[in-house]
């Protein structure tokens, strides 16, 4: 790109360089095809093997001096004509910059109105159309695989199953539509420093067995923890509280992962995507894939 050609020193540098360089190739050229003729008269103490072997002094073949000359010329011509002496931009002000503007431009001049056909549609008709849905299966593999895996059902116990019925912040199409728009901070605090270590245990035990209503955790959850996960455990989709009484767990459903869970916390972090990543047509496709 044009910003990035250099300036000052080291603009001047490269030219000197270039310039010096196709010099030199000229000059060998010169002095090997049209070097004077008392140049290649023969040394008179010239060595002689095996009777009548001499060294050579054969010029190389002409069609090497075509080839140079002409590769020399198509060097002048790109050099004037394309940047490649420091910052001279070339006749053409030509750039790779500028290359990928006209190029997006064309871009979206043929395609500006299939898309926004595509944005305006219903979910349900993007979803029967099997080309869409096979544009938005290659738009998630490009922007959503590299943490919810390949398939969406989620990875290393720190990325959410997209394909299953459990949504921390709610799956229907709006609710995912928010989540990729503004992207999500989950906040789970600490439990361990706050309650201590054996009402967390207490509580871990009851979040295995939610039938078990002895249970001593029972009250340290109904202080601690109904009030986002309500008092059954079902979540809360505006808190971004999850279902605890579903068996699904995002971090791991044995008791030493809810310890772990419950004593240090969790803050996993859903990025924004629609501003930087997807467009309104891409992220209908990705709404449509979703909340099939």
């Amino acid at each position: 790109m044009v910003a990035d050609l250099p300036v000052g020193f080291w603009s001047g540098w490269i030219v000197v360089l270039t310039c010096v360089s196709l010099a030199t190739l000229a000059w060998v050229v010169l002095s090997v095809y049209f070097a004077p003729p008392d140049a290649k008269a023969e040394d008179a103490h010239e060595p002689v093997w095996d009777g009548d072997l001499r060294e050579g002094a054969s010029a190389p073949p002409l069609w090497w001096f075509w080839m140079l000359l002409g590769a020399m010329i198509f060097s002048l011509v790109y050099l004037m004509l394309y940047p490649g002496l420091g910052s001279f931009e070339g006749l053409l002000n030509w750039s790779q910059g500028k290359r990928l503007v006209s190029s997006y431009e064309n871009y979206e001049q043929s395609f500006d109105a299939r898309r926004a056909e595509i944005a305006n549609l219903a979910l349900a008709e993007v979803q029967a159309d099997p080309v869409l849905m096979a544009t938005a299966d290659r738009i998630f593999r490009r922007e959503c695989s590299a943490c919810h895996g390949i398939d969406g059902r989620g990875q290393a116990s720190l990325f959410p199953n997209l394909m299953d019925i459990d949504w921390q912040w709610g799956g229907s199409p709006d609710q995912i539509e928010q989540t990729l728009r503004n992207g999500r901070q989950a906040n789970m605090p600490a439990w361990g420093p706050i309650i201590g270590e054996e009402k967390t245990r207490d509580v871990a035990e009851y979040l295995l067995d939610f039938s078990d209503r002895e249970h001593a955790g029972r009250l340290v959850y109904e202080q601690s923890c109904a009030a986002c996960h309500g008092a059954e455990g079902a979540g809360n989709v505006f808190l971004g509280a999850p279902n605890l009484a579903d068996n699904i767990w995002l971090y791991g459903g044995d008791l030493d992962s809810i310890l772990t869970t419950l004593q240090e916390g969790r803050a996993g972090n859903m990025p924004a995507f629609v501003e930087n990543r997807l467009d309104a047509t891409q992220l209908k496709l990705i709404v449509a894939k979703l909340a099939r």
